[in-house]
């Protein structure tokens, strides 16, 4: 399991991210290299999100229940944020971000690449 850092007031220090729950993202390193998917959720504690379709491994789950028989489940594990990077699905590409203002003066998040706004 991750170490947990903490910093003088004892609580558990968060990481910044680049990426949000229902961002696309491609994966860039890793068995999955080239896998395109959303992110399904994301571990600030830890600097890990899950992405729908990514990292799948099987589980074998014990039954819980009398009577109950188990079973083997497939599912997402977490991989780490630096393993993904924006994808723009108009023009098949990933990218990194900028940050830019609207009119109203609000704070976007920007594809380099294609210019495209992916904050709606």
């Amino acid at each position: 399991m991750a170490i947990k850092q903490r910093n003088k007031t004892n609580q558990v220090q968060r990481y910044k991210m680049h990426v949000k729950t229902g961002d696309t993202v491609q994966v860039i390193s890793g068995k999955d290299k080239g896998k395109v998917g959303e992110i399904v959720r994301t571990f600030s504690k830890v600097s890990k999100v899950i992405v729908k379709g990514v990292n799948i491994k099987t589980k074998h789950v014990k039954p819980q229940q009398e009577g109950e028989s188990g079973r083997v489940v497939t599912m997402e594990f977490p991989i780490h944020s630096s393993n993904v990077m924006h994808y723009s699905n108009k023009q098949n590409v990933a990218s990194r971000i900028c940050y830019t203002f609207d009119e109203q003066g609000r704070k976007l998040r920007k594809l380099i690449k294609t210019g495209e706004v992916i904050d709606k």
